[in-house]
């Protein structure tokens, strides 16, 4: 069963997490001629939201030595950034087939960023409603495990007759105490509880990794109000959050399965079987989906 958006969304408009560049998005109805998710920047020609699009430049000279930081696609029409939480939204509600339209004037049009969530996306999305369209929407669905790994990240699919995705955080190794402790988050396949559960996690950084990226010059518009940052684990203390709160006990392990949804849309289908993925990033992601597509 396909679906897209009953209506259009109203535009959202905001800041990018890294470019600090004003941009607007919506939400449209498919396009005919671009089946699947599409983007247009600018009202340019659409391309496809798929791993094909995948743009490995890095948006700032400071990650140019670090895995991907965000998902990037791009085409002759330009570079669509930051796009894992849009996507997460579409799939996260069981959205196969719209358009996001991106209206953003810097070289990188850089989707915004908003509370480090995608809870704006989900609401767009759910007001405007959404309905079936003709044709069909075959999943995919392996037969046997597929599984990449990049130190000790990993990403696994065990055959199954459902979808569901399990994200393990785990930050142990790095130091006598994890910076964060140990944390698990599930999503069965169930929009609902992708909107409550999933959509409202945030983004988040540890303090000396905030304080970092302000120091190479990213991130300098934003503050620990405005975006999830966290002081590391003592012997004493857990994590806990600088001049903010959090939504859910675990919603690092939920912002980081919210990123695998997003990551695995760009498949291109539903993917039918139990996917868990542990320490993994963006980096690992794009090289599971294209094992997952080579198969």
């Amino acid at each position: 069963m396909r679906r897209t958006l009953a209506n259009a969304t109203d535009a959202i408009a905001g800041v990018g997490l890294f470019t600090a560049a004003p941009s607007r998005v919506r939400f449209a109805p498919h396009n005919q001629g671009t089946p699947g998710i599409a983007i247009v920047i600018n009202g340019r020609e659409p391309f496809p939201a798929t791993l094909d699009s995948l743009h490995t430049e890095p948006l700032h000279l400071a990650f140019a030595q670090m895995p991907a930081r965000s998902t990037n696609l791009a085409s002759t029409t330009g570079v669509a950034a930051t796009v894992e939480h849009a996507m997460a939204a579409l799939a996260g509600l069981g959205v196969t087939d719209a358009v996001i339209e991106i209206d953003c004037e810097a070289p990188a049009a850089e989707l915004p960023i908003m509370d480090g969530s995608a809870g704006d996306f989900a609401r767009a999305i759910l007001a405007a409603g959404t309905a079936e369209i003709d044709g069909a929407c075959e999943p995919i669905a392996p037969d046997s495990v597929v599984e990449v790994s990049d130190g000790p990240a990993s990403i696994r699919l065990e055959p199954a007759d459902t979808c569901s995705c399990v994200y393990e955080l785990d930050y142990s190794g790095a130091g006598p105490v994890p910076p964060i402790g140990a944390q698990r988050a599930e999503w069965s396949g169930d929009p609902d509880q992708f909107a409550t559960e999933i959509a409202p996690a945030r983004t988040f950084s540890l303090a000396p990794e905030a304080q970092a990226m302000q120091a190479a010059g990213v991130c300098t518009h934003l503050t620990p109000r405005e975006m999830l940052v966290l002081q590391p684990a003592t012997a004493d203390t857990p994590a806990a959050p600088i001049d903010n709160e959090l939504r859910f006990a675990d919603e690092p392990a939920r912002h980081k399965l919210l990123d695998l949804i997003g990551d695995l849309a760009l498949a291109g289908a539903p993917i039918r079987g139990r996917v868990i993925a542990h320490r993994s990033g963006h980096a690992t992601t794009h090289a599971f989906v294209r094992a997952l597509l080579s198969r």
